[in-house]
């Protein structure tokens, strides 16, 4: 079973811990196998990453591979609880490409994006909010995934009663609930959904109804809505972060240029949306 839409960035970020896992490594020695970009991966989480390489965490992987002139080369594990035991740490593989800023299990590297849980909509169906405060609201059938922060949110702003639950933890190789819900905003069974940015941007994008998305601010909410998010690289191995530092910082053009094709909202550091030059 998988957890829904990369659920253990937003989990570690809180709780900086995973269940199940046990203190990080102490090892001294860099177990890193400089003969291929080895990646931690999840073999059924689209739009991040899957087994046919169609994620866009696959293609920045490709993309830092080409700068290294090394093959990628994949260990798959659900991204769930164990996914960095049985992986990274195990020393199976040197690199998670997505992760949160925060997680004590591992190494961050710096952030190369910013994104937030999101609004969808369809265009110029009628409402048009840009926050959970919006008056509109409360008119409005939404969709939520059950258990993430915008669903707390709801609750605390007396929404839940016009809310509509998809499921958080399910087995991605069957069922995919992100797109279950941005088709039923397209398909006006509900008229608004909240989801991770990286998540709704994908599948509003792959929609034949034209749809909006828009970013929550952080600052109007008693919770955190937005994230910043890095690699994720052992506990101890500074020379391997410092290198994937530097490639970071080299590919960030293209690496912003891959987020925005996948439609990923991305948000600068004053919280703004970023576009396509």
């Amino acid at each position: 079973m998988t957890a829904f839409g990369h659920w253990r960035l937003f989990a570690a970020a809180v709780a900086l811990s995973f269940a199940g896992a046990g203190p990080a490594s102490a090892a001294t020695a860099e177990a890193v196998d400089r003969s291929a970009l080895r990646v931690c991966a999840d073999p059924h989480n689209l739009p991040f990453s899957n087994e046919a390489g169609e994620g866009f965490e696959n293609k920045i992987a490709e993309l830092l591979a080409r700068d290294l002139k090394v093959p990628v080369r994949y260990t798959w594990f659900p991204d769930s609880v164990g996914f960095i035991r049985n992986t990274l740490r195990a020393r199976k593989c040197d690199l998670i490409v997505g992760t949160v800023l925060g997680n004590d299990q591992l190494q961050n590297t710096n952030p190369y994006y910013r994104s937030a849980f999101s609004l969808v909509y369809r265009k110029g169906s009628g409402p048009s909010p840009t926050s959970l405060d919006d008056p509109a609201m409360r008119s409005l059938e939404i969709g939520i995934v059950a258990g993430t922060p915008p669903a707390t949110l709801l609750a605390q702003k007396g929404l839940l009663g016009r809310s509509h639950a998809y499921h958080l933890v399910v087995d991605t190789r069957f069922e995919s609930p992100a797109r279950e819900l941005v088709e039923d905003v397209a398909a006006g069974k509900i008229d608004v959904g909240i989801l991770w940015g990286p998540i709704v941007g994908y599948y509003a994008k792959q929609s034949a109804t034209p749809l909006v998305v828009v970013p929550l601010r952080s600052e109007a909410t008693p919770l955190k809505l937005d994230y910043r998010i890095t690699m994720g690289v052992r506990v101890n191995e500074p020379e391997w972060k410092r290198e994937i530092n530097d490639l970071i910082r080299r590919n960030q053009a293209g690496i912003d240029r891959i987020l925005l094709d996948y439609g990923v909202p991305l948000l600068d550091e004053q919280g703004q949306p970023i576009t396509a030059p």
